[in-house]
């Protein structure tokens, strides 16, 4: 019986792979057969994910906000593995919760250069060697759905992302290179455990998720397995949500 979400030999570039959904990411495909790049700015939390993962995790720094780092990841992957057939554009920053009166350019600057430009960089270099039937995962957030108060930077850039993939997955559709977004709610990892946890703030997330749990990194890794592999083959332009339900209300 063929498994249509086995990734074996297949090459998948994962940025912002050191930790939480990322690294979450990286060890569902890995489990799943694929060969996966660890890309992201801190070697040190890099090699730490790649220890976790074995054999087939390969670590190559860069900061996704810089064309020539961007252009030297597609390098070193295609002369160390030979081709791409997976990227996962996860590499991001959080929301800075600051009314718009009190964000600054270079605040609302420094979201957009990671959160949204990277995103260009790393489809238009990287996503752009990809071959046919290759698949681009770019991550999004329920806020690129929906409005999240004090939060105007972040909630442009994933709307932006969410619009960018609609765009590229019609273009892209002739060279039969699917792209589609991941939009996670709110996931408990090392940047988000304060929130999550705070008395007031955390128990008004909670109590908004139906499931009555925040997500942990590994629940992002079956949504990104699906994407990447052959299961979903008709799926371009589209956005899978996994948020516990927050969205249905």
């Amino acid at each position: 019986m063929v498994n249509d979400f086995d990734l074996t030999g297949r090459v998948c570039v994962v940025t912002g792979a050191g930790r939480g959904i990322g690294r979450g990411m990286a060890e569902g495909l890995a489990r799943h057969g694929a060969t996966v790049v660890l890309s992201g700015r801190t070697r040190a939390t890099l090699e730490e994910a790649a220890a976790a993962i074995g054999e087939k995790a390969i670590v190559v720094t860069a900061d996704v906000s810089k064309e020539a780092d961007v252009l030297a990841l597609r390098d070193a992957v295609l002369e160390q593995c030979g081709k791409i057939d997976v990227l996962v554009n996860n590499a991001g920053v959080n929301a800075i919760f600051k009314g718009i009166e009190r964000t600054s350019l270079r605040e609302w600057q420094d979201i957009i250069d990671v959160n949204l430009t990277g995103v260009f960089l790393c489809c238009k270099h990287i996503g752009g060697a990809i071959g046919e039937g290759g698949s681009i995962i770019n991550v999004s957030s329920v806020a690129g759905h929906g409005g999240l108060p004090r939060s105007t930077p972040y909630c442009a850039s994933k709307g932006g992302v969410e619009m960018f993939t609609k765009a590229l997955a019609l273009d892209w559709a002739k060279r039969n290179v699917r792209v589609n977004t991941l939009a996670p709610g709110w996931v408990d990892t090392d940047l988000t455990h304060g929130l999550l946890e705070h008395d007031v703030h955390g128990k008004r997330l909670l109590d908004r998720t139906p499931l009555g749990r925040f997500a942990k990194p590994l629940d992002m890794a079956g949504g990104v397995v699906f994407l990447a592999s052959h299961a979903s083959a008709f799926m371009t332009g589209q956005s899978l949500v996994i948020d516990g339900g927050w969205g249905a209300e």
